[in-house]
């Protein structure tokens, strides 16, 4: 005999929007979605709704934004909603006192092949390491981070120049379908999982910073342009363009592998009719999109239209 489930939901993101959009249409029963407090956003700091907020609204669903998920206020009306299971997309690190709620537990949708890349930012690291293959799994919560029994897991290609943008949007559907494959498997009983390996030797998806986005050109080409694909379209690698006597912190989103051949330290600029070349390690890159300071993300092709560069401009 089936399980009648009794869904409680936490996610933030629009990843998490695509998961509660499958739930729904899979006609499961959400009892409540948790997610992040308003925040102010924009050039008016006007109060945003987050974008599962905005969607669960939208479905008449009961909405709960806790500041603490200690707060004991807020854990009466969490065991109020009387969910016997709890969906975790996209959220943060929950307290004992939460995931032990529910009766058939809590599980969690991480975008990675667990134990890899546990942390803040699995898409992004898997491409900068340069990957060939990751994919999504599901996971009972336990007392640490991404460290619980897997449930289940999907794997999928990188291709090699795909960025984040595009990995991101293929991992949230995929993700979607094995959420609802789980929340079948759930109400059909007991499940089988398989226990994570204990240590510390798996490769870390560490928080992105403005550290870890910088572009150090003296690195081979393959390494710089799985950085500048693994941040594209957000948050971008950075880098400084010394030019005309001044410098400026830019980004960059696209770079191309070129047969160019020619002498020069790392972080060199050539202008070649319409096209801009950076010199690395082991050869150079053809940049391709590229934001300046106060302007929109650009193709080369069209900040060469309206700047100059002169002889000896160069990142770094």
């Amino acid at each position: 005999m089936k399980r009648n489930l009794r869904i409680v939901f936490m996610g933030t993101p629009d990843f998490a929007v695509a998961t509660l959009k499958e739930i729904i249409e899979n006609e499961y029963e959400v009892a409540g979605v948790i997610t992040a407090p308003d925040r102010p956003a924009g050039r008016g700091r006007k109060l945003q709704m987050s974008a599962v907020k905005k969607f669960a609204l939208e479905k008449g669903l009961k909405v709960l934004q806790p500041i603490n998920l200690k707060d004991e206020a807020f854990l009466d009306e969490l065991k109020a909603l009387d969910a016997n299971l709890q969906v975790v997309v996209a959220f943060r690190m929950l307290p004992e006192a939460v995931w032990k709620m529910p009766e058939y537990g809590t599980f969690n949708l991480h975008a990675s092949l667990l134990p890899e890349y546990r942390g803040a930012a699995p898409i992004n690291w898997a491409i900068i390491n340069g990957e060939t293959r990751t994919g999504v799994t599901t996971f009972f919560i336990d007392e640490k981070i991404d460290t619980g029994e897997i449930i289940m897991s999907r794997e999928l290609t990188i291709g090699p120049d795909e960025n984040a943008g595009s990995l991101h949007d293929r991992l949230m559907e995929t993700g979607a379908q094995l959420v609802t494959q789980t929340l079948e498997t759930i109400a059909s009983g007991p499940v089988t999982t398989q226990p994570q390996p204990k240590g510390d030797q798996e490769k870390k998806a560490y928080k992105l910073n403005k550290d870890n986005c910088q572009i150090d050109w003296s690195r081979p080409c393959r390494e710089v342009h799985n950085l500048v694909r693994g941040l594209s379209p957000y948050p971008g690698a950075w880098t400084t363009l010394h030019n005309q006597g001044q410098e400026a912190q830019v980004k960059v989103f696209s770079t191309a592998n070129t047969s160019m051949d020619k002498a020069a330290p790392s972080g060199a600029l050539v202008v070649d009719g319409k096209a801009l070349f950076i010199r690395c390690a082991d050869g150079w890159l053809e940049i391709e999109e590229m934001q300046l300071p106060g302007k929109r993300r650009m193709s080369v092709k069209d900040i060469l239209n309206g700047t100059d560069f002169d002889e000896d401009a160069h990142f770094g």
